[in-house]
């Protein structure tokens, strides 16, 4: 890897650090690449970015972005992007999927140092989406139930008259 191709990589990752709400520092040691793939996969669906990067580079950026640092020892895999749910349930899928192989060793939410048990209980949320559904449902359950009410209501007159 050349020097230059080095400042390209540390200036691409300083600009999706300074955006991200989300990032996280896994193990993958033991992976296949078809297994490192799938969890591109994953994080492709989930609008979330992952990327193998030297540790250097990835404390440059993270120091760059005037993030606190991480802990970055062996071989890591980045996991980040701008909802904080979606990063950490690609990464806890991927843990799960490839138990042992993949590890979720530490983060940062909004540049604040997260433990283990905050990533754990973020990826247990319900995702954007999920969350909307749940917020249409409580908004429309006054008017289902009125609607309801009405038929039954009218089914109940039916059954007098007859």
């Amino acid at each position: 890897m050349t020097r230059q191709h080095k400042e390209e990589v540390v200036a691409f990752l300083t600009d999706e650090f300074k955006e991200a709400k989300a990032i996280l520092v896994c193990g993958f040691s033991g992976l296949t690449v078809q297994e490192i793939e799938t969890a591109r996969a994953l994080a492709n669906e989930a609008d979330t970015k992952v990327h193998v990067v030297k540790n250097t580079l990835a404390s440059i950026a993270l120091n760059n972005a005037g993030l606190e640092p991480l802990e970055l020892k062996e071989a890591n895999i980045l996991v980040w992007g701008d909802d904080q749910i979606s990063v950490c349930k690609v990464a806890d899928k991927a843990a799960t999927d490839f138990k042992e192989k993949f590890v979720i060793k530490s983060g940062l939410f909004e540049g604040e140092k997260a433990d283990l048990s905050q990533i754990a209980a973020i990826a247990k949320l319900p995702s954007k989406e999920e969350l909307i559904g749940m917020l249409l449902s409580v908004w429309t359950a006054p008017v289902r139930n009125f609607v309801t009410g009405l038929d039954n209501l009218k089914t109940k007159r039916e059954e007098e008259s007859a």
